[in-house]
């Protein structure tokens, strides 16, 4: 296969700079692929996907009546970004953490970022995510978000901009480990001539921020799952085994005498630090969703005695909220005396009165997003919207203006993409994943996720999207 046709259109190309120029840290990769026997690369990327399917890197839809589990669809064809651009985003993501953990204390002890009204109170307040049971609380070094995926886009300028930001229980590191593993089998010379930064570090590095929360020498970890139902039970299993601690339900878990006990068949033994892939809602049916099976009974109480430690913490959901989103670039400020590294994306608040005429009599040409949905649910792609489409969103806006907000429609850049026998652009999203421990460290490159319905800007597995490698240059 050659990219002789192959075409990048009127969007930014992460490996062109025009039609049959590569970028120079794309260029041995471009050399290398048009170098292989004719069908060799497709035959390569059947083999990774196979692989993928044997060591059961799937994932679970929820609503797919079959129950089966899918492989998240793979391209062999990677993202790659130099040197000097990830130091940009490198520290801009540094700088967002930590602004980000500062919003999070502030907002459940002074609350002095919502009295000196830089952001309102009643958005804050309001937020499905604002967890009351959480004020007071003082979080083992005082750390609130320890695993933080951020979702950066591309625009036609070339710009990098902040899209979302997930603290409460991000997933796809696995993918990024598993992809990057079989990618290295495929192309073992190109990844040592093009000096790509490792990512295989990332679970010793993930044990060490999980470690790092608890004042004993060797602290008990362990990995809390709401069970082998959930989309990403393959991800808690693999980080579990990959850090060398035990996988766990909720079941699994007990309070007793003021502590966390793991049942097992030779008794009792404490844990001191949980690594919760577990919602709020249903982490303790004690102080959240009563009824909840998935949780452990008391276990809020133990954390705010600081007698185990929670990661994330509870109540870190309330920095990623999507309206109050609009307002870390004030945060940065606030906190830290500073601008942002990295811009957000233009976001119009529904909740302002001006802002929500605005995007009433532009919902044919805006995104407009539900405050609290993931996965690609509960959005609005104006341009790709009908026009019932377009009522029904305007009175759910209309019923409930603070659950919504509105982005202008970006040109997500691309990156070349198998299509049967040629390339063809397909656009892309970045999630750098970021650890807040004894240091912050940000994973090099993080998991891109592609849209490869033709001409969608919808990246999530759940919505016909798949993933690529990312490949950081050291030079």
């Amino acid at each position: 296969m050659t990219f002789d046709n192959y075409d990048p259109g009127n969007f930014y190309d992460e490996l062109f700079i025009d039609q049959g120029v590569p970028k120079p840290e794309a260029r041995p990769l471009i050399e290398m692929i048009e170098s292989l026997p004719h069908g060799e690369l497709q035959q390569r990327q059947s083999t990774i996907e196979s692989m993928l399917y044997r060591m059961g890197v799937t994932f679970n839809v929820y609503g797919n009546d079959d129950g089966s589990k899918r492989i998240w669809p793979f391209d062999i064809v990677p993202r790659i970004i130099a040197r000097r651009e990830w130091l940009r985003i490198e520290a801009g993501l540094k700088q967002r953490i930590q602004a980000l953990n500062m919003f999070i204390h502030d907002v459940y002890h002074e609350g002095e970022i919502l009295e000196d009204n830089v952001v309102p109170a009643e958005l804050v307040l309001q937020a499905d995510s604002y967890r009351e049971q959480c004020c007071g609380i003082n979080p083992p070094r005082g750390l609130w978000c320890h695993i933080t995926g951020t979702d950066l886009v591309r625009d036609l300028d070339g710009e990098i901009y902040v899209l979302e930001d997930n603290l409460r229980c991000p997933s796809g590191v696995s993918c990024v480990l598993k992809n990057r593993e079989l990618m290295k089998r495929s192309f073992p010379q190109l990844f040592n001539a093009s000096q790509v930064r490792p990512v295989t570090d990332y679970p010793s590095r993930l044990l060490s921020t999980l470690e790092h929360l608890s004042e004993h020498e060797s602290p008990t970890v362990v990995v809390l799952t709401p069970g082998e139902m959930n989309s990403a039970y393959y991800e808690h299993a693999f980080l579990a085994q990959q850090m060398g601690v035990q996988l766990v339900e909720g079941r699994d878990l007990i309070v007793k005498d003021g502590f966390v006990y793991m049942q097992n068949v030779a008794g009792l033994s404490r844990v001191d630090v949980i690594y919760r892939r577990i919602d709020d809602d249903f982490l303790d049916p004690t102080a959240f969703r009563k009824g909840s099976m998935l949780g452990v009974p008391g276990l809020l109480n133990v954390f705010r005695e600081g007698r185990v430690a929670l990661a994330n913490a509870p109540g870190t959901g309330i920095a990623d909220d999507k309206v109050l989103y609009a307002y870390v670039p004030a945060m940065i400020q606030y906190y830290m005396d500073e601008k942002p590294i990295l811009p957000n994306v233009e976001t119009f608040v529904c909740y302002d009165e001006e802002q929500r005429r605005d995007v009433l009599e532009n919902l044919d040409s805006l995104v407009v997003k539900a405050a609290n949905e993931s996965g690609g649910y509960g959005m609005l792609i104006g341009p790709h919207s009908t026009r019932k489409e377009q009522q029904e969103f305007a009175a759910q806006i209309r019923e409930n203006p603070r659950n919504y907000i509105a982005q202008p429609t970006l040109s997500l850049s691309r990156v070349p993409t198998i299509v049967d026998d040629h390339f063809e652009g397909r656009h892309v999203d970045l999630r750098p994943f970021i650890l807040n421990g004894e240091e912050i460290y940000v994973l090099p490159g993080g998991l891109t996720r592609v849209a490869l319905k033709k001409g969608s800007l919808v990246v999530n597995s759940s919505q016909g999207g798949g993933s690529k490698d990312t490949w950081v240059l050291n030079s």
